[in-house]
């Protein structure tokens, strides 16, 4: 959108910024515009609903009075769309963006986006306003961002699309750079970029020329607090809820499980709609595995197509294949499995490439082994069911389980004796503590043993060091990566818990809370976004369903985490449809050694990013703080992993894509 600019320019670079994400569409491609109001819309097909040339984009809906450019897929659009015929309307196609922009017209866009199911990003002119909107589903699956000087406004799907621009100021915007070596990620509205925006997730941005000058104004159409504190009201005045969220376990209502089960197949069965070849993820773990239980419930004789990664065999020591379980659970399922071996010379090769597949600097561990699920699943679909979302609904972060469980016995503690006892615990590294409970493991009975002992040691010391009153103190401290003595720039502060629900939650909620508005959308999204759209596949998340996310936050604490375990409740749901006890491992995670490998393959790479640190150069980070860390870990003396990797994603983004 231009105040003012000649039609060849607006269609060259807006050609432009769809080209430069290929991979994210390969099916198609078009570029619409309007030189009379400056306004030009392109898009890149990924065919999935309605894959003949009626579904292609910019798409203009009957009345003439609206065009868009639409990334995402209606779930229950084929129910809109009954509605809308009933009131006279005509289709030419079967495509859910005919379905959206028909909505559109009959209902306009508020009333649309609340009648929806879906994940979706999109742009929309209104031909009769003059105005265009862009908008941005729920839970912020699918990304928009969006740039603005004053003179022209352009959006995409990807910021690298962004960067075309004749013009463009490609100076990283520093606080962001803070904000991404505390949590490893860049957190939304901003973006690395300081020109650039990130559409935040339930809101949507409408824009005007006045004057010659683009104005635009960005507001929320959805509130991810409003949904749960109806969801909390409803359950305190259902159940004797204590503050911590908890009620007596003979209050808690018999039939919870089947309840969860037809919400749960209700949202599985609405992302199974598919003109193309569609599958599942099956790690082995609960969520992936109640996913596929489900997909293949809905399936009947048919066999869901299901793929697992198979970590080269040193990476696992200790009999923790998940592709063992999966397998297992493929098998009782009856799924056509396909298990994806990896081998450790490919993995290694990947790694330096990563900073240009993430077009902004994102630092998850698991990023890797994802990108290479991703590419082996789309040989085969376009379209794949995933687990992600579990954690954040169902306390299934080892935060949530540790959290709850401590929650009473140590509030009552001074803040110094708590501190005094973090340090202690904090000492030795989590690799330390592991070695020494491997040896005790082998010597104690069954019922004694801890998985992943290191890492709980670690996320207890962070529990008691934060802050019991802070509103989101045990949260930072468990998801923080550099300290804020290693970051001489300010670390903008995160999304706050809005006053009006903040009493209401007990601590591990606010943790949920936390991991549901921020995590989910800016780290877990993003990586499951640009993985699987890097290699043109689709993933769908049944756990974020509007639905979901009601019945589970109507449901005290301890229907999620209870005794020490997370999902309490998924777990006794999975247990109905595979063998019992199968998918009852502890949160394994889904990350490779990379502790290992910067000691050993990956030594010299690291060594000569982080020797020749841009981030020391321009001060955004500590000289000694990053020069003892390296050395540290290089000596086996402490495990700082997260902190070198959050470092060397940054370092190779900035040597890829900034000045």
């Amino acid at each position: 959108m231009a105040a003012a600019m000649s039609e060849p320019v607006l269609v060259e670079q807006t050609r432009r910024i769809v080209d430069s994400f290929v991979h994210r569409g390969p099916d198609g491609s078009g570029v619409w515009v309007d030189h009379e109001c400056g306004i030009a819309l392109g898009h890149r097909r990924l065919a999935i609903i309605d894959i003949s040339p009626a579904g292609a984009q910019p798409m203009t809906g009957s009345s003439r009075r609206w065009t868009i450019s639409y990334n995402g897929e209606i779930y229950n659009h084929r129910d809109l769309r009954a509605d809308l015929e009933l009131s006279g309307i005509r289709f030419r196609g079967s495509s859910d963006t005919e379905t959206l922009i028909e909505a559109f017209d009959a209902w306009g866009i508020d009333e649309t986006l609340r009648r929806t199911e879906g994940m979706f990003a999109f742009g929309v002119w209104d031909h009769r306003d003059r105005r265009l909107t862009l908008g941005r589903d729920r839970f912020g699956e699918k990304p928009l961002s969006w740039f603005d000087d004053g003179r022209r406004l352009a959006f995409a799907s990807e910021v690298r699309g962004l960067t075309t621009l004749d013009g463009f100021d490609r100076n990283v915007d520093e606080t962001s750079v803070a904000s991404m070596l505390s949590f490893g990620f860049v957190p939304s509205p901003a973006s690395i970029y300081a020109g650039v925006r990130q559409l935040r997730p339930g809101h949507l941005l409408q824009a005007e020329v006045h004057e010659g000058r683009i104005q635009s104004v960005e507001r929320e159409w959805w509130s991810l607090s409003a949904h749960i504190e109806a969801a909390i009201d409803n359950r305190s005045r259902s159940r004797n809820v204590t503050s911590s969220g908890h009620v007596a376990a003979e209050k808690i209502v018999a039939g919870s499980v089947a309840e969860l089960d037809a919400v749960m197949a209700k949202a599985v069965a609405q992302r199974m709609q598919s003109d193309v070849p569609l599958g599942a993820f099956l790690s082995g773990g609960v969520d992936s595995c109640l996913v596929a239980a489900l997909a293949q419930r809905a399936l009947g004789a048919t066999a869901l197509k299901t793929f697992t990664i198979k970590m080269p065999d040193t990476f696992v020591t200790d009999g923790t294949d998940e592709s063992v379980v999966a397998q297992r659970v493929a098998a009782h399922l009856g799924t056509d499995h396909t298990t994806v071996e990896l081998a450790l010379a490919d993995m290694l090769a990947a790694v330096p490439t990563l900073g240009a597949t993430w077009d902004e600097p994102f630092a998850d561990p698991s990023m890797l082994p994802s990108l290479l699920l991703c590419r082996a699943a789309s040989r085969s679909l376009t379209v794949c069911l995933g687990g992600d979302g579990g954690d954040e609904m169902f306390a299934g972060y080892n935060r949530h389980a540790l959290g709850a469980s401590l929650s009473g016995r140590t509030d009552w503690m001074p803040n110094s004796m708590r501190r005094g006892i973090a340090r202690v615990l904090s000492a030795p590294s989590a690799t330390t503590i592991d070695r020494v409970n491997a040896a005790v493991s082998r010597v104690v009975p069954e019922r004694w043993r801890l998985a992943n002992l290191g890492d709980k040691t670690r996320k207890a010391a962070a529990l008691l060091a934060a802050d019991p009153t802070a509103p989101i103190g045990a949260w930072s401290a468990f998801a923080g990566v550099w300290p804020a003595t290693a970051i001489p720039h300010d670390v903008p502060r995160m999304t706050a818990i809005p006053p009006s629900l903040l009493g209401q939650l007990s601590p591990t909620e606010r943790m949920m809370w936390m991991d549901t508005a921020v995590v989910l959308p800016d780290d877990m999204l993003v990586k499951v976004d640009r993985a699987s759209m890097a290699a043109s596949l689709e993933v769908r998340v049944p756990f974020l369903s509007p639905d979901v996310l009601a019945w589970s936050w109507r449901q005290p604490l301890n229907v999620k985490t209870s005794g020490g375990v997370g999902k309490v409740i998924l777990r006794q749901l999975v247990d109905t449809m595979i063998p019992a006890g199968t998918a009852q491992r502890p949160k394994m995670g889904f990350d490779p050694p990379l502790g290992t490998w910067l000691r050993g393959p990956l030594n010299g790479w690291a060594g000569d990013l982080l020797t020749t640190s841009r981030c020391v150069r321009e001060g955004w980070l500590d000289q000694r703080a990053l020069t003892d860390t390296w050395r540290e870990h290089r000596d086996g003396s402490r495990d700082w992993t997260y902190r070198l990797w959050t470092v060397l994603m940054l370092e190779t983004w900035l040597a890829e894509n900034s000045r």
